[in-house]
């Protein structure tokens, strides 16, 4: 094989003139017939064992040329695309088959290069941090929630049904005087002030006791995923079986001995607090580091190839795809279920796969201009997180995944935390302002230097400024941990047009 020719035709697309030689190509045949002979039959020889020669008089001499050419093209490519030391972000495309025969094979094709990228500020950038702040009442919900977990259920034999109690009935619905589908329970463990069924359904429990037959009368809503039972009314036939109520377990030491690795509630309520900081503090640090990832991927110039965008597209609705699939959805029955059709699947998902492209464009570029490399160490390092994260043995990890597979990863990485260590943290901007406001105050409030009085009265003063109090820091939101960004990965070198002696 050997590259005629690379140019550069228009804006981030070079042409390949690429050449292979009759040896290398006839070899290619060759391999093509030995492929393919087996399905091949010729009057007078038995299945598979009619020679090449023969098959080419009778069906033609290019009979293999198509399949030799399968064979070769890959390789071939590739080893053209490193010759003319092009970093391609998707496959080929417009291939030309000029020429093809005893001779060998010359032919052209596109490819799309990634595009050069001037960086923008990547040092110094500025963005806001979240002051993590944990109150009392955050420590009291999170108590709360630990009783309700460990709550049990006991059954009422005293009283009428009241709001938080369990109703245990038996219910069906009529509609006109006709039982409706659907409508229909038995032993149906009710939460009464869950808003679970339709709303007045639940009102009209209270105040009935256990083995009590009632009618709940309730208007279905206008927008009822149901046609024939939307606003209108309807009647359901109650049979009280029993009544239960949730009881929360005290808040004592012996309480926190049973949910906790702790003997008395102080200390469980002091690891609650440090748990809660600690998330906080993790989810400040990611939605930092993203809004600097932000403004670093935002502030690089690069005429981006749309190629680019559709294979980042490609590469996130998989992922979402996958990650239904968890859930036991799959993405034809998302779309179904949304009225999406794959285009406007791909379409929502189009922002967000410019910027990471952009993004990784500008990690990229920040690998290159800091010399960024990856150590034996942090290699060795990605290898046991994986082995660790797969529960599998390194060596297996190492066998399905080459150290090239991973470098692209773990230099981005590094790349990253240079911006954070370079970073400049910002309060919040309401944060910001209230402290302005108050250290002005507090300036205001400065007594004047006194001058001495030239007669018995004195000057007039200023009443000094009332201190306003600080606002209140908002409490950090609990968040999921931001997914970790594919690496954009190198698109293979392969054919994707189908050649034909005459450019299509």
């Amino acid at each position: 094989m050997s590259l005629k020719s690379s140019k550069n035709v228009e804006t981030n697309v070079y042409e390949l003139e690429i050449m292979v030689d009759a040896e290398q190509f006839e070899a290619a045949v060759e391999k093509a017939y030995r492929k393919q002979r087996k399905k091949i039959t010729v009057q007078g020889f038995r299945k598979g064992k009619a020679p090449r020669a023969l098959i080419e008089k009778v069906y033609g001499q290019g009979v293999f040329y198509e399949d030799a050419f399968d064979e070769l093209y890959p390789e071939v490519v590739s080893a053209a695309i490193d010759e003319a030391k092009l970093e391609i972000v998707a496959s080929p495309y417009d291939v030309n088959v000029e020429k093809i025969g005893k001779e060998g094979v010359e032919f052209s094709l596109k490819v799309v290069v990634k595009p050069e990228v001037k960086l923008g500020k990547y040092k110094g950038v500025k963005a806001e941090k979240k002051a993590v702040k944990v109150t009392a009442e955050d420590v009291k919900a999170e108590l709360e929630r630990l009783r309700e977990q460990n709550s049990r259920t006991v059954t009422v034999e005293d009283r009428a049904v009241k709001k938080g109690d369990i109703a245990v009935i038996d219910f069906e619905g009529f509609q006109d005087g006709k039982a409706f589908e659907g409508g229909k329970g038995e032993n149906y463990e009710l939460e009464i002030g869950s808003n679970t069924f339709i709303p007045g359904f639940e009102d009209q429990v209270i105040g009935h006791k256990a083995d009590e037959e009632f009618d709940v009368i309730v208007t279905f809503p206008g927008d009822y995923g149901s046609a024939e039972l939307a606003g209108k009314e309807a009647v359901f036939k109650i049979k009280l079986h029993e009544i239960k109520k949730k009881e929360l377990p005290a808040l004592d030491d012996d309480f926190a001995m049973d949910v906790s690795e702790f003997d008395t509630l102080d200390e469980l309520k002091k690891s609650i607090k440090e748990d809660i900081k600690k998330r906080r503090e993790e989810n400040a640090d990611i939605d930092f580091t993203n809004a600097l990832l932000e403004k670093v991927a935002e502030g690089i110039k690069a005429e981006i190839p749309e190629q680019m965008v559709d294979s980042q597209i490609d590469s996130d609705i998989n992922d979402f795809g996958y990650r239904l699939s968890m859930q036991g959805l799959s993405l034809d029955t998302y779309l179904q279920y949304t009225g999406m059709d794959n285009a406007a699947l791909r379409d929502s998902f189009k922002e967000k796969a410019l910027k990471e492209v952009k993004l990784n464009l500008a990690l990229d570029e920040i690998v290159k201009k800091e010399k960024i490399e990856a150590t034996e160490e942090a290699i060795e390092a990605e290898y046991k997180k994986l082995s660790e994260m797969y529960n599998m043995d390194v060596e297996q990890i190492k066998k399905a995944l080459p150290a090239e597979n991973i470098t692209g990863d773990i230099v981005r990485a590094t790349a990253i935390d240079l911006i954070k260590e370079n970073a400049v943290a910002d309060k919040p901007a309401a944060a910001k302002k209230t402290a302005e406001k108050a250290e002005k105050a507090d300036e205001e409030k400065k007594p004047a230097a006194k001058k001495a009085p030239a007669k018995k009265a004195a000057a007039e003063k200023k009443p000094a400024a009332e201190k306003k109090p600080a606002a209140k820091k908002a409490a950090a939101a609990e968040k999921k941990p931001a997914e970790k960004k594919a690496a954009e990965k190198k698109a293979p070198a392969k054919k994707t047009t189908k050649k034909t002696e005459e450019k299509k």
